[in-house]
């Protein structure tokens, strides 16, 4: 069963590259996602990383969060679940 993983406070300069081989070496990676801004194609400084294997996730949380990466200290806890309110278009209920 794979575990999805948020990882925060990232550099600007960390590639998906550069996050599937750190958390590679702690267990098999099935996905990156660098999220990043729409109109600029800048990363906002999160990501997503699925894991395969439920104890090397864990062994990443251990081992990866508050540590050092590319000149920040990352932060690394099991992903949320998505919620419904946060997709879709908003809605403006004001009346004019």
């Amino acid at each position: 069963m794979t575990k999805k993983l948020y990882v925060g406070n990232l550099s600007y300069n960390t590639t998906e590259d550069r996050l599937r081989e750190t958390f590679a070496a702690l267990g098999e990676v099935q996905s990156v996602a660098l999220i990043t801004d729409r109109e600029t194609g800048r990363s906002k400084g999160f990501a997503f990383v699925e894991m395969t294997d439920d104890a090397a996730a864990e062994q990443a949380i251990s081992q990866l969060n508050e540590q050092p990466l590319d000149g920040r200290n990352i932060r690394v806890s099991e992903a949320r679940p998505k919620t419904e309110s946060g997709s879709g278009p908003r809605r403006d209920n004001r009346r004019w």
